[in-house]
């Protein structure tokens, strides 16, 4: 599904004017939560970027998210290096790692691109595993680098930045590139047939979406203070993130901003059930496909 150009921009617009005054209406622990969701949200448009215009199911989003907040961390604890380029590095580094493990696949056919983003991911929770001196292993690393102000401008620093990484997305996903993914995903045999070269295409839809999802996972760490499994590298989180961007309408940019926070205020929301909170947002989001199944956003769509 893809919004008019002048519907996405409005619906865009709105939602940052009402995100502005989140910390005015609400504690500062709720505004916590909405910084989470914020950068929780780079992460599922980075992902939809990829599949949904390309058609590429990755199932790896956090190897990407992962090397970029586990190198930014390092570099952090370990060098001298200035706060702000450790998370330049981190989302280097996740670019270099996931073009040199991921692009290959991009030439294969069928299901072997989402396989190897798979194991991609179960790669990188062992290597977090065997080097646990310089990971922290299951426990996590702490990171002193931490941006320490308020969490008002904690909060504004996650909100511009999902609105810069919003606009850069909507701008290449109305460029030809976005046509031509979305032309390779729908016939990819006509599409070269074309003259396209999709593969190279799709290798540039795959960068950009590792680029941010590299400086999210970077920015998230510094602003927790903590890198763990659990937070950045799980397969828990690559699900969350691909129900998310489902949810809020896949192929819209918008929709997987409104399905990031439909997941992460609801998950907070269920805290309380611990584990069983997870089973109840995976049902709750069978719910709302079964009734919304173009996601959130076509409740903004609908005609009189």
């Amino acid at each position: 599904m893809l919004i008019p150009k002048d519907r996405s921009i409005i619906i865009g617009i709105v939602i940052f004017i009402l995100l502005i005054f989140v910390p005015y209406v609400f504690s500062s622990y709720v505004v916590g939560v909405f910084t989470i969701a914020l950068y929780f949200a780079v992460f599922v448009m980075s992902w939809d970027l990829l599949f949904g215009y390309s058609g590429e199911v990755n199932f790896g989003s956090t190897f990407q998210i992962g090397i970029g907040a586990y190198t930014a961390a390092i570099l952090n604890i370990n060098t001298h290096i200035p706060l702000a380029l450790c998370i330049v590095l981190g989302a280097v580094a996740a670019i270099l790692s996931g073009l040199i493990l991921v692009a290959p696949a991009l030439r294969l056919k069928g299901p072997y691109f989402g396989l190897i983003t798979l194991v991609s991911v179960l790669l990188l929770e062992q290597f977090v595993t065997i080097f646990a001196q310089y990971t922290g292993g299951e426990i996590g690393l702490s990171v002193p680098g931490i941006i320490s102000v308020s969490s008002k401008i904690n909060y504004y620093m996650a909100l511009l930045f999902c609105a810069f990484s919003a606009m850069v997305m909507l701008v290449i996903a109305r460029s030809p590139i976005g046509l031509i993914l979305q032309a390779s995903a729908q016939d990819p045999i006509e599409a070269e047939s074309l003259g396209f070269n999709i593969t190279k295409y799709k290798v540039l839809a795959f960068g950009i979406s590792a680029l941010f999802s590299g400086l999210s996972g970077a920015l998230l760490v510094f602003y927790l203070g903590t890198a763990s499994v659990s937070l950045v590298v799980s397969i828990a989180v690559v699900l969350q993130i691909i129900i998310s961007a489902i949810i809020g309408g896949r192929r819209t940019i918008i929709g997987p901003i409104l399905g990031a926070f439909f997941i992460i205020l609801l998950r907070e929301w269920l805290q309380p059930l611990g584990q069983l909170s997870y089973v109840v947002v995976s049902i709750m989001g069978l719910i709302v496909l079964l009734f919304l199944p173009d996601g959130i956003i076509s409740l903004f769509l609908r005609k009189n």
